[in-house]
């Protein structure tokens, strides 16, 4: 995977009752993510413990903001009014991989965790673990500023995956449970 060095985090948030909706699109949406898969750092959607999806999240590398918002606001979900916001950032591969690179646990609950800071020019520091899938920081939109750090892990709990990001200098913490995405009948780099 060759990167140009605009990475995004993109997470579209499910509208409540959007599941019908959005079980009727997979088939769309995964058409329309595989015009992106040789870009792709990792992907798959958030849940909650009764298997609601609550989220859509891709990290991918594309070649500018301009194209990071078109994937956005042109994926069919979107469009089709599944989703009730889009939280969509610059971002930083901290660990210079993709989730398909990672080697895990099977059988182990994956999470997102979203930690968000005021806006600082300072460098976080992002754990070192085993378990982290992907993990970098949230940018401003120019990338001078970080806003915060999203991390995909395998954790036994979410208490557990909540405490890969120290409380200081978080001003708020979200953990989602996650899972690896993408077409079923997809291994490896097809993604």
């Amino acid at each position: 995977m060759t990167l140009s060095a605009m990475e995004f985090f993109c997470y579209h948030r499910d509208r409540p009752g959007s599941t019908p909706l959005r079980t009727e699109m997979v088939e769309q949406h995964w058409t329309y993510m595989d015009a992106f898969a040789e870009t792709m750092i990792a992907r798959g959607p958030t849940f909650l413990d009764d298997d609601t999806l609550t989220g859509s999240v891709h990290i991918l590398d594309l070649p500018d903001a301009s194209a990071a918002r078109a994937f956005a606001f042109e994926e069919p979900g979107y469009q089709a009014g599944a989703y009730r916001d889009v939280m969509l950032r610059r971002w930083s591969n901290s660990l210079g991989r993709t989730m398909w690179d990672y080697d895990g646990r099977p059988g182990s609950d994956r999470y997102l965790v979203l930690g968000f800071t005021e806006p600082t020019t300072d460098r976080l520091d992002l754990p070192d673990n085993d378990a982290l899938i992907a993990a970098g920081p949230l940018l401003s939109d120019d990338g001078a500023a970080v806003l915060g750090a999203a991390v995909l892990l395998e954790a036994a709990s979410e208490p557990v995956a909540r405490a890969i990001l120290s409380p200081d200098p978080y001003v708020g913490i979200e953990v989602h449970r996650w899972e690896f995405g993408g077409r079923p009948t997809q291994q490896g780099p097809a993604r």
